[in-house]
């Protein structure tokens, strides 16, 4: 029996209306200063291009090589200030093989004076890579999950495009 697709969920709140929050997954100055994206292009609808590309790390994992590279899928819906589903998204790192496809859902809901915040990454498969990729993709969301909060808590607000 095949294992189950391997998955990364994670919440947080964040103290900003829901609509900001979402937001700052399509502003390319906010992706640069929260996820340390040194180029975006993103359309929030349908069918909407999602890529993002992060510098080249200084070393290389054992198994997956150079860490950074591209990130890139296609919107398949979006609800304003409310949520927005990635399919066919892949991982095109610096210098090994891509790693796809994957799915990423992110939602917005208001929770008291504040946002909660649901990131949900899923891949396709098992084994060596996909498991170390997403040991890695743990932390690393985790970690740009809380620079988006104290970025968004600090007063940044990121172009909603309305």
């Amino acid at each position: 029996m095949a294992a189950p697709p391997l998955t990364f969920e994670h919440s947080v709140v964040i103290t900003a209306a829901p609509g900001t929050v979402l937001a700052a997954f399509f502003d390319p100055e906010a992706l640069d200063e929260w996820w340390d994206a040194v180029r975006s292009v993103t359309a929030p609808r349908p069918l909407g291009v999602y890529a993002l590309e992060w510098r080249s790390t200084p070393f290389s994992d054992q198994i997956l090589g150079t860490l950074g590279g591209v990130f890139y899928g296609t919107v398949m819906e979006f609800r304003p200030k409310k949520e927005f589903f990635l399919a066919d998204a892949y991982w095109l790192p610096p210098q090994s093989e891509p790693l796809g496809p994957m799915a990423l859902e992110v939602s917005c809901r208001v929770e008291g004076p504040a946002t909660r915040l649901t990131v949900r990454q899923s891949g396709s498969e098992n084994g060596e890579r996909w498991q170390r990729y997403y040991a890695l993709i743990s932390a690393g969301w985790t970690d740009s999950l809380e620079s988006l909060k104290r970025y968004l808590e600090r007063g940044q607000t990121a172009s909603t495009g309305e």
